[in-house]
C-alpha cells in the first residue's frame, strides 16, 4: 500500500502531467456496510469516465482509466479498506491510499490534484505512531484518535533481526545440562546460548539499526509522536540506544501481538492524549501573545495577505469548518461565496495549501480547541 505520509510530504502531487485524475470515497472496515463499497466506486468511475470524455478523444480515456478498473478487480484491497479512499492518478503514476478518516463523494478531473482532503488529514494534531517490538521483529502503526492500523514500513526499515544483520547475525549454541538423581532418572535437558553475550548484542544492534531507520524514514518526515510498545526488557534495551527525539517517555509494557487491536488503540490514545492537548495549548498561547504583538491574525483578509507574502509561520484551521469562497494566489486577495459555485473551494484549505507552500506549519484543530471563532488563526514569522 502507498504511503501517504511519505508522498504528501514530500510533494509528490505537485507537478505531474495532465490529466489529473482525483477520486475520493467514503468506505467502511467492516460487513455488511463494506459490502457496498465497491459498487460506489464502480459509479464513480462512471462519473469520471464521463468528465474525461467530455476533455479527451475516446482513445486516450481508456488508458486512464484502467489502473482504476484494475484497482476494482483487486478483491484483497477491498476485502481490507477503512474509513475512506483516495485514488489519485496521472500518465505514469497511480497512488492509491487507505484513509483512517471518513472523506466525501468527489471525483475531481484537471491540469493538478485535488489534495485538500488529504491535507486535512495529514495535518491534523491528533494522529501519532507505534513501534512494536521484540528482539526479533518490529511493527509500525499509525492513528489518531478514532484509529490504529497497521501499517508497512518504509523501504530499508529493517522488519527483523535477520534482516538487519544478515550473515553478521549470531549462531547460538544450545549446550545441555543434564539433572537427576543416578542413571535410573532420565536426565533433564535445559538448552541455553553458550553466546548469551553476543545475542544481546544482537538485539542491541538491532535496535540501532531499526531505531534509525524509523527515524529517517518514518519520525522525522511527519514529525508525530511515537509510542513504543514493548515488553520491558526489549523497552529497557531499546531506549538506552535510541536517538530519536520523537519518541516518548511513556510506552505500553506489552507486546502488540497480545492486544486486539482496538485495546491498543485505546491504550495508545491514553498515552498520547496528554501530549496532543500540551501542544494544542502550546499553540493557542504563541497565538494569543503573537496577536497581542500584533504578529498574528484571525481575520481571513490579513491571513491572506501575510500567506501570499510568506510571513505566515503557523496556521491553525479548524477541522470540519468551511468558508466558501476564492482566494488570489498572487496577490492574497480574498472573496467570499457559496459552495454551490462550481468554481468556488473552501478558503480554509486553499490558505492551508498556500502556507505549506511557503515553508509554513500547517495544524487542523478540533474547534473545541480553537482560540477563535472564525476558523483560523495565524501566527506570523515577522
Amino acid at each position: 500500500m502507498d504511503s501517504l505520509i511519505n508522498d504528501y510530504l514530500a510533494g509528490y502531487f505537485d507537478t505531474h502531467e495532465p490529466p489529473c485524475l482525483s477520486l475520493y470515497q467514503p468506505t467502511h472496515r467492516y460487513q455488511p456496510e463494506s459490502s457496498q463499497d465497491l459498487l460506489r466506486f464502480r459509479n464513480l468511475l462512471k462519473v469520471m469516465e464521463e468528465s474525461l470524455r467530455q476533455r479527451y478523444p475516446t482513445r486516450e480515456v481508456q488508458p486512464l482509466l484502467e489502473p482504476f478498473q484494475a484497482l476494482a478487480e483487486d478483491h484483497d484491497f477491498w476485502s481490507h479498506t477503512l474509513d475512506g479512499l483516495a485514488v489519485l492518478s496521472a500518465p505514469g503514476m497511480f497512488r492509491a491510499y487507505r484513509l483512517q478518516r471518513r472523506v466525501g463523494e468527489l471525483v475531481v478531473v484537471a491540469d493538478s490534484f485535488h489534495t485538500k482532503p488529504l491535507m486535512r488529514i495529514v495535518q491534523s494534531a491528533d494522529r501519532y505512531q507505534v513501534l512494536g517490538l521484540d528482539r526479533h521483529e518490529v511493527k509500525l502503526f499509525e492513528g489518531n484518535r478514532d484509529a490504529l492500523d497497521e501499517v508497512e514500513p518504509a523501504q530499508g526499515v529493517p522488519r527483523t533481526l535477520t534482516e538487519a544483520l544478515g550473515e553478521e547475525l549470531t549462531e547460538p549454541q544450545q549446550t545441555v545440562a543434564s539433572y537427576g538423581r543416578g542413571g535410573a532418572e532420565p536426565a533433564t535437558y535445559h538448552g541455553h546460548s553458550a553466546k548469551q553475550d553476543e545475542v544481546d548484542s544482537d538485539a542491541e544492534r538491532f535496535f540501532r539499526a531499526a531505531d534509525r531507520a524509523v527515524l529517517e524514514h518514518h519520525s522525522r518526515p511527519s514529525g508525530l509522536p511515537l509510542l513504543l510498545a514493548a515488553l520491558p526488557d526489549s523497552s529497557s534495551l531499546f531506549r538506552q540506544v535510541s536517538r530519536n527525539p520523537f519518541l516518548l517517555a511513556e510506552g505500553i509494557d506489552i507486546h502488540t501481538g497480545a492486544l486486539p487491536v482496538d485495546v491498543l488503540r485505546d491504550r495508545a490514545w491514553r498515552a498520547v492524549e496528554p501530549h496532543y492537548l500540551a501542544r494544542l495549548a502550546a499553540l493557542v498561547e504563541a497565538f494569543e501573545e503573537a496577536s497581542s504583538k500584533g504578529l498574528g491574525s484571525d481575520e481571513l483578509a490579513a491571513v491572506g495577505e501575510a500567506a501570499v507574502g510568506g510571513k505566515v509561520a503557523t496556521l491553525l484551521i479548524e477541522a470540519e469548518r468551511q468558508v466558501p469562497g476564492r482566494l488570489d494566489a498572487e496577490t492574497g486577495r480574498i472573496e467570499l461565496d457559496d459552495l454551490v459555485n462550481p468554481d468556488v473551494d473552501d478558503l480554509l484549505d486553499d490558505l492551508g495549501e498556500l502556507v505549506l507552500k511557503m515553508g509554513g506549519q500547517v495544524v487542523v484543530v478540533p474547534a473545541e480547541q480553537m482560540p477563535t471563532r472564525t476558523g483560523l488563526a495565524a501566527i506570523y514569522r515577522f
